[in-house]
């Protein structure tokens, strides 16, 4: 892997408001505390932090939501790659930012982790047309600012789902595309009932039969919310999830039958007793999660607020796979004579179970001064969950029952973080942030692939930079930050995985007036004991990682946002990077 990487983004022309646009809603600029952003607020930053990042706001995000993941809806920003497996923006998506894979990107709602505990992925599949409930979010490129779950190692999003409406409302919505898209959704909100309550909720329904061969989705979600607030409380109880069924389209091609056949699918491929090829018809992804969340933000005055969470994730469900000539032996099957002839292998159906529950609380506290902001947070979350294998059918296996489990495996993890941020103004031009988190993490798990493990992290991630405002379109920023991470589930199969370690320089200039802005950026990320891809694969197409010792990521990012009259705004950016692996140990 030792190669020099470029990549460009060019010119990404979109029809919206700046992110690096000065709002109302900046709330430590005007020093106005919004109820509904409390839940956000200690892990986001804004112009005056001196780390680079990208806000988007229901408006924003309004006219290009037509079904699609928030991956696909985030494509045109700085730095940013998205991925769709059916190649449709429907179903199994994910996003790359500054070359780093989906599970470098730490990703949170209302300030909870949604990053899947053991494998580090965001699985936006279990929650279709979630776009529709998102009031806005923030992409801070690179380590970022402190936040809760697995650390930040090339991006982090957080989300804010929508805000307490006033006013009552419902709203039916239509869309079809490319592919046989389908996407329907129903939405409505009560408005403000004697000024204190609201009701609101959306159910959506995506089908798409994909652009890649028989990479269809059956996709459901449903979001439902109920607060209460006032002037100074706001208490708001959130459940949303989604029921997804995806054909499998995961695995990839190579590069001649890319050239001749791109929307080959080999899933589910096998020869018939007839010596034609079939593909199985039931080769699906079948998975339901629901979440449930409480809040709790308090404005005690004029400059202190609280939020307090409580959350449950429930996750269950499994990927069907038709197998070919598969070994007695990983099936705990036992030979069997046919014909007078010793057999050892079998075609067989198998299902592979996930059966999950990850809940907890994360909490912040924060002060907003006229010369300073300060904030302390934190969380504590438990993760379990259940890895079973079934076998549904078997050609050849006389001594198997229909289910018989041939493996079983539990995994536990906990994640406890606090934290600690301000933001001083040294005088009217320089700011000092400065930022510290300890992290803990354990990790038990006893899977035939990753073996017997118990192990245990703690980190330390300090960040700290400085702020200058040249006048008051002007501002030039530095910023250097530690990230550190455990491995994920499957780096254990590649034995004894070390963790990660960055170290995160970031120097940039932003301009801002109300017609015309720019911010660039450069960084340098110098990697320790990186986690990268082999090119191996595990038994279910997923590729095995292992670290190296030095590796850097070196690039510059420039976006801007040009306002052509009251309805059309051009965003051009560009994105360019070296990434290199040193050495491989």
């Amino acid at each position: 892997m030792k190669r020099l990487y470029m990549a460009t983004v060019l010119l990404g022309l979109g029809l919206f408001v700046s992110a690096q646009e000065e709002t109302a809603k900046d709330t430590l600029e005007s020093k106005k505390i919004v109820l509904d952003e409390v839940m956000v607020s200690a892990i986001r930053v804004n112009k005056e932090i001196p780390l680079t990042f990208t806000n988007l706001e229901k408006r924003e995000i309004t006219p290009r939501n037509l079904g699609q993941d928030i991956p696909i809806l985030m494509n045109f920003l700085p730095a940013v790659v998205t991925t769709s497996d059916a190649g449709a923006g429907i179903g199994y998506t994910g996003i790359r930012v500054r070359g780093s894979d989906a599970t470098r990107v730490n990703v949170t709602i209302n300030g909870i982790p949604y990053n899947d505990s053991e494998s580090h992925g965001t699985f936006w599949v279990n929650l279709p047309d979630f776009s529709s409930s998102t009031q806005n979010l923030q992409l801070q490129r690179g380590v970022g600012t402190s936040t809760n779950g697995a650390g930040a190692f090339g991006a982090s999003l957080n989300i804010l789902t929508d805000a307490v409406s006033e006013e009552a409302y419902a709203q039916l919505a239509s869309s079809f595309g490319s592919f046989n898209t389908l996407r329907n959704n129903v939405k409505f909100s009560t408005g403000l009932l004697n000024d204190n309550f609201e009701f609101s909720g959306r159910l959506s329904r995506i089908t798409s039969d994909g652009y890649v061969d028989r990479a269809a989705s059956e996709l459901e979600s449903y979001f439902l919310q109920g607060a209460y607030q006032d002037e100074n409380t706001l208490i708001k109880g959130v459940l949303f999830g989604g029921h997804e069924i995806t054909y499998q389209s995961w695995f990839g091609i190579d590069a001649e039958t890319l050239a001749t056949d791109r929307t080959f699918n080999p899933a589910g491929i096998y020869t018939d007793d007839n010596g034609e090829t079939r593909f199985y018809e039931n080769e699906v992804d079948n998975y339901k999660q629901d979440h449930a969340q409480l809040h709790w933000n308090e404005n005690w005055n004029k400059q202190w607020s609280s939020h307090l969470a409580l959350h449950f994730t429930r996750g269950r469900g499994y990927f069907e796979q038709f197998r070919e000539d598969d070994d007695f032996g990983t099936y705990g099957f036992l030979p069997v004579n046919i014909n007078g002839e010793q057999v050892n292998t079998t075609d067989l159906v198998r299902r592979r179970w996930l059966d999950n529950d990850f809940y907890g609380t994360v909490f912040s506290l924060a002060k907003t001064a006229e010369s300073y902001d300060f904030v302390i947070g934190g969380g504590y979350n438990i993760y379990k969950g259940d890895h079973f294998g079934e076998v549904i059918w078997a050609r050849n296996a006389p001594d198997s029952f229909i289910r018989d489990r041939y493996y079983e495996d539990e995994s536990r993890k906990t994640d406890f973080n606090i934290y600690a941020k301000t933001n001083y103004g040294l005088n009217e031009r320089l700011r000092l942030f400065g930022d510290m988190q300890f992290r803990a993490v354990s990790y038990e798990a006893n899977g035939a692939e990753t073996g017997l493990v118990d192990d245990t992290f703690n980190f330390f991630n300090p960040k700290a930079g400085l702020t200058y405002t040249l006048n008051r379109n002007n501002r030039l920023y530095f910023s250097y930050a530690v990230a550190q991470r455990e491995p994920n589930r499957n780096d254990y199969e590649n034995g004894n995985p070390r963790p990660e370690k960055l170290n995160d320089f970031e120097l940039g200039w932003r301009y801002l007036n109300p017609d015309f802005q720019v911010n660039a950026n450069v960084y340098y990320m110098k990697y320790k004991d990186q986690l990268v891809l082999t090119g191996e694969l595990n038994d279910v197409g997923a590729p095995l990682r292992a670290n190296v010792g030095d590796s850097y990521r070196l690039g510059l990012e420039i976006e801007a946002n040009l306002k052509l009259g009251e309805q059309f705004n051009w965003q051009p950016n560009i994105a360019l990077s070296s990434n290199k692996n040193e050495d491989f140990v």
